[in-house]
């Protein structure tokens, strides 16, 4: 009976002191990565919903009209990477559409920073 527990605590195996260091290590960075990008990306989100909603509620308004809805609801929600100025509003149809790009620099280490390109579109594109 001896000789096969030996043969089992033989092949089990666990994670050393090392292998976890690492593994520590590993989840630190990607937690760090994660804290300064998904900030920025969630304010995206949330003007990338602002301009959604704005073309389904205000179809037959003005760009000026517009502007100012989506000023108003950026005050509101946060959105400060996006002026009402950088909206590019056209039609197509009865449809109005609503655009936005910017890019977005993350620093991340000295000397170091993370360069995002985002684009959003009202009309689905």
């Amino acid at each position: 009976m001896r000789q096969g527990e030996r043969s089992v605590r033989g092949r089990q195996g666990g994670v050393s002191l090392v292998g976890l260091i690492i593994g520590l290590f590993i989840f630190i960075i990607v937690a760090l990565f994660g804290m300064k990008v998904i900030p920025s990306f969630m304010e995206f989100r949330t003007a990338k919903s602002v301009i959604q909603a704005l073309a389904r509620e205000k179809p037959g308004a003005t760009p000026g009209e517009i502007r100012q809805a989506f000023y108003n609801r950026a005050l509101i929600d946060g959105v400060e990477a996006i002026k009402p100025a950088d909206l590019e509003i056209t039609k197509q149809g009865n449809e109005v559409v609503i655009k936005f790009e910017y890019r977005k620099e993350i620093p991340l280490f000295t000397g170091v920073a993370l360069c995002i390109d985002y684009r959003a579109s009202s009309g689905g594109q």
